[in-house]
């Protein structure tokens, strides 16, 4: 069927798609000639106009400090802390640089009245003769001054000549007295190094008094840009209780900024950062984030207008697993059997005529962990040093550093490297018996010297006869021990050594040494060499820490848990917890293969070494109210023995692993000594 056809209407004949794209296209055309008359009066008609409110005003971005994070012991007492202290801070954004000079000039002369220090860079001195020289001892800093980066000067140029360049470069031509000018370029020539700039406030002097607040605000509140602020320093309640452990701050290097820039980190060269210990190690959790503040200046300099953008963010506080009370035990029982170590040696050598028993002794290290979760309790490390006291720059610190007798900075607890001696001897014994070289009944007998290699001969203190394991440990028969060793071999030893802990990190947060583990790390090796190595000798070298951990490690059945010296982290008021080792759950970082069966020997032979009267640290242990399983050491070395002790307590259900070193101690009663009293100050709770 086909539809009828409709009539068209008019309408629809007149009607024309293209009629309606060209009313479009009109309606563009007047938006765009619209926004072409518009940027026409902007650009020509009122740019001049403007182009001057645009440069009327500039805008900067200044940073706001945050307060650095704590570090406290494992109750909560504050180990490093914070102090509110006061500083004088010049700020480009106010201050007017024509002037500059002579507002420095004004500051010094107000901080020398008072006796006042300010930061003193220069490394350029007035002479007696009123002659410029270099100060001693700053060949480094020197070399910056002179550098092509710097004054571009030539390596022969004298102090004067250096002077004369930083008089130009800072306009300071004008200034007739002599201190005054060299005073006045050493702070321009520290600002310059440090990035003074609007965005940046150049730090004239820190910590200064209360009355010196007074008197700059007196003095120079007229004076825009010279402001006093308060700021945080870190204070140490009590300062030579773990500085090793611990750290220090200082000021950032050029390599320290450029790496944590480009790591996109935020700081400026004012910046002080962790340079070792917790406070290097932690540096990001303990730094915080800067807060910023929009400064806008008119075109004469004048600051019209401050806004917050951000507000600082202060750093976290972290929670040792430092037991204070024992700290200080170690320490104070370090120093005490260390001197009296020396002394008995310095007597014994008047005596005898010659040396080794003691008379050099002057240094040593303790660690004690928590068996449960291998946390650190204690760490000392003597000598020790005055935290409060330590400074990059000071007279102090340049002290500590030239100590080449005492090392008074070296970490003995995590980076000294010892050889153990008989301390390695529980380690032998358990390889052996897991590899079947030896059981409980087998017999070995002792003639004192033992010369199976006769290049590498052992002798043993006594003449033991016939013993078994139990009494070899009990009474540390070298003789023993090199036959044991020898039968079990050098690769099988320190395969069994690495699995205690021994020549391995033990996860410790700080930085630590990996030891020294002989045959595994040795460059050359001889089969008699063995022999050595199985009573502590030969290359072996291990940590005080390692030596804590190898001990804990026997004491909790063959199983090696991460040690660690951080409890948790919290935000800085200490509410929130952000990280935390549940030491309930610790983390398990190897299992020796030996049975309970074979363990159990040896952890009784240890027990016989405190309790049976022919141990040898009965003389110590062997009335001791707790239950002790020990094992002591003495290893040869350039001058006097070392003398090392290890032990963990209570025997029946262990708590704490104890490991201790005296360099050149010679009589190992002051090694026990050290461990006792730690051991004291943990079971007085």
């Amino acid at each position: 069927m086909f539809k009828p056809r409709t009539k068209k209407k008019k309408e629809d004949k007149e009607y024309n798609p293209a009629h309606r794209t060209f009313i479009c296209i009109i309606i563009v055309a007047v938006i765009f000639c619209g926004f072409i008359a518009r940027l026409f009066i902007w650009q020509i008609v009122e740019g001049e106009n403007y182009r001057e409110i645009a440069l009327s005003s500039t805008t900067y971005t200044e940073k706001t400090n945050a307060a650095r994070g704590e570090i406290l012991d494992k109750d909560g007492n504050g180990l490093t802390v914070n102090k509110t202290c006061y500083k004088i801070t010049l700020n480009r954004l106010y201050i007017d640089m024509e002037k500059i000079n002579h507002i420095i000039s004004e500051l010094i002369a107000y901080m020398d009245v008072r006796s006042e220090k300010w930061q003193d860079v220069l490394p350029i001195e007035i002479a007696n003769s009123n002659e410029y020289s270099f100060k001693p001892e700053s060949n480094d800093q020197v070399n910056v001054l002179k550098s092509a980066e710097f004054l571009n000067l030539d390596d022969k140029a004298d102090a004067a000549k250096c002077i004369e360049e930083l008089t130009a470069r800072y306009d300071a031509e004008n200034i007739a007295d002599q201190k005054t000018l060299r005073d006045v370029l050493s702070v321009r020539y520290n600002m310059e190094l440090k990035g003074f700039s609007n965005t940046t406030p150049y730090d004239f002097a820190l910590n200064i008094s209360e009355q010196m607040v007074s008197v700059i605000s007196e003095n120079f509140q007229n004076v825009s840009g010279v402001q006093v602020e308060t700021y945080f320093v870190r204070d140490n309640p009590d300062p030579d209780i773990a500085p090793h452990l611990l750290g220090a701050l200082g000021s950032i290097s050029e390599e320290e900024y450029n790496e944590k820039t480009d790591e996109g980190k935020e700081y400026t060269y004012n910046d002080k950062i962790g340079k070792f210990g917790i406070e290097e190690a932690f540096e990001d959790i303990l730094k915080g984030k800067s807060g910023t503040k929009i400064v806008e200046k008119n075109s004469d300099g004048t600051v019209v207008n401050e806004i917050k953008k951000t507000d600082a963010q202060p750093g976290n506080t972290i929670y040792l697993t430092i037991d204070s009370k024992i700290q200080n035990a170690a320490n104070k029982s370090l120093k005490e059997n260390v001197t009296a170590a020396r002394k008995n040696g310095q007597s014994l050598s008047a005596q005898n005529g010659n040396s080794g028993y003691g008379e050099d002794c002057r240094a040593g290290a303790a660690v004690m962990l928590s068996v449960k979760d291998f946390s650190v309790l204690a760490a000392a490390s003597y000598p020790t040093y005055d935290l409060e006291k330590y400074s990059e720059y000071g007279d102090y610190y340049v002290k500590l550093e030239t100590d080449e007798k005492n090392a008074p900075l070296y970490d003995r607890a995590f980076n000294g490297s010892f050889a153990p001696g008989s301390i390695f001897k529980p380690c032998v014994a358990s390889a052996a018996l897991e590899e079947g070289v030896i059981n409980k009944d087998t017999l070995i007998n002792c003639t004192k010297y033992y010369n199976y290699y006769e290049n590498d001969p052992v002798a043993c203190m006594h003449y033991h006869g016939n013993l078994n394991l139990s009494g070899a440990v009990t009474e540390s028969c070298n003789y023993f021990f090199a036959e044991t060793g020898r039968r079990l071999g050098i690769n099988t030893m320190y395969l069994y050594a690495e699995k205690f802990g021994l020549g391995e990190h033990t996860g410790v947060e700080i930085t630590e040494s990996t030891g020294f583990l002989a045959g595994r790390d040795s460059k050359i090796w001889t089969p008699g060499n063995t022999v050595q190595a199985a009573i502590g000798q030969s290359d072996n070298a291990f940590t005080p820490v390692q030596l804590a951990t190898y001990v804990a490690t026997i004491a909790n059945n063959g199983t090696r848990l991460k040690t660690h010296v951080v409890s948790k982290i919290t935000d800085y008021k200490r509410e929130k917890i952000i990280e935390f080792n549940d030491p309930e759950n610790p983390q398990v970082i190897d299992t020796v293969s030996v049975s309970k069966e074979n363990l159990k020997l040896v952890q009784s032979a240890m027990r016989n070494v405190a309790e049976s009267v022919n141990g040898t640290a009965y003389s110590v242990f062997g009335n001791y109210g707790v239950s002790i399983a020990a094992k002591t050491g003495t290893a040869e070395n350039a001058g006097s023995d070392h003398t090392t002790f290890i032990c963990y307590a209570p025997y029946e259900k262990p708590e704490v692993a104890v490991a201790v070193v005296l360099e050149h101690g010679a009589k190992g009663v002051y090694s026990m000594n050290v461990a006792k009293e730690m051991l004291d100050a943990y079971f007085e709770k």
